[in-house]
């Protein structure tokens, strides 16, 4: 029964202890934030007023373009004058009422509001759903954004174009071998008042995978690449090349103008669109897959070298889409493998989405 006693005597001072010490850090936090909202206070006014000069710069910007009268664009500016200087005195009210809180009560526990973070997702072109990550207000919305960005992804059927044959007599599965691609790209309106023209370019990671047929594997013999037959019966055999290319495309289709208050975008949602145009880079990886079994044991063998795959790579691709989804072939002008008795050139057709 003592020592049950001595133990809640014990927790009772530790509690108390604690409690004190939580209050004393309280108080001293909340005399930083009080230097904090005064500091907070003058720059109020710079910043509603920078929000504000934005505003008026995209109001002119829009009677420049015709889109409305001088009228218009005195009313417009007269409203957001108005608007931010209510912005000023509320805030800073709001700023206010806080000292004087925190001050009456130095051991309250109070967020600064204005100290937090904000973050807006979503689309890249179209309205004003656009991706903002920072520390208290929104930045001022820029007036025309000509360049979006999205990420790229493909995939489908590859093959191999080889000299002085036809596709249909290739040595690899026209099923089982594919490609896949993923990339970032930019896209940027060419001219000033139309969308009808774009040029999109970016970088991405294309991986070519070549399935031979009839039990054959990749040998590597000096300079030379060839297809050998296999010793046991192949559960699996694959190439992959991977490469780092840089794409450039003219996108030529419809967009529809979305006119805001302060702003204006180009959509090419559900748009109808054609994209023409290269890629070039470079081989940053070649490796074969082996799955067989022998002597009763299953046996992987993953084997990593270069296979004489070409180092410089570079092609035509082009796509046709219907708003983000899209039918995507590549062909690259660059042989497959170097110093070959015939030349070889992959080929792929499959689909794209541009994820904007």
């Amino acid at each position: 029964m003592q020592t049950i006693t001595k133990l809640l005597v014990l927790l009772i001072l530790s509690l108390s202890i604690t409690n004190a010490k939580a209050q004393d850090d309280q108080k001293a936090s909340n005399k930083t934030i009080i230097e904090n909202l005064k500091n907070l206070k003058q720059s109020i006014t710079t910043e509603e007023r920078e929000l504000l000069k934005a505003k008026v710069e995209a109001i002119n910007q829009r009677l420049d373009d015709g889109g409305i009268t001088q009228k218009e664009a005195d009313k417009l500016k007269k409203e957001a004058a108005q608007k931010h200087a209510l912005n000023i005195d509320n805030r800073i009210a709001i700023i206010e009422n806080k000292i004087a809180l925190l001050t009456r009560n130095s051991d309250a526990d109070l967020s600064n509001d204005d100290d937090s973070f904000r973050i807006r997702i979503g689309r890249g072109d179209d309205d004003d759903k656009s991706f903002y990550f920072g520390r208290g207000k929104d930045r001022p919305r820029r007036y025309d954004r000509r360049t979006s960005s999205d990420m790229v992804l493909a995939f489908g059927l590859n093959n191999a174009i080889i000299e002085d044959s036809d596709l249909d007599d290739s040595p690899y599965k026209m099923g089982g071998s594919r490609f896949f691609e993923i990339g970032w790209a930019w896209k940027t309106r060419v001219f000033k008042n139309s969308n009808w023209l774009r040029f999109k370019y970016g970088y991405s990671f294309q991986i070519n995978g070549f399935k031979p047929t009839d039990n054959k594997y990749f040998v590597q013999q000096g300079n030379e690449t060839n297809l050998e037959e296999f010793e046991y019966d192949l559960k699996k055999s694959k190439l992959t090349i991977t490469n780092l290319v840089f794409p450039m495309h003219f996108e030529f289709g419809p967009s529809r103008r979305i006119d805001k208050d302060d702003y204006f975008r180009y959509s090419t949602h559900k748009k109808f669109k054609i994209g023409l145009g290269g890629y070039a880079g470079f081989n940053i990886g070649t490796r074969q897959k082996l799955k067989y079994s022998a002597e009763g044991e299953k046996i992987k063998d993953k084997m990593k070298r270069n296979y004489n795959a070409t180092s410089l790579v570079y092609g035509l691709s082009g796509y046709v889409a219907i708003g983000d989804t899209a039918l995507y072939v590549k062909y690259d002008l660059s042989p497959i493998f170097k110093n070959q008795a015939q030349k070889q050139n992959n080929i792929s057709l499959g689909v794209r989405f541009d994820m904007d």
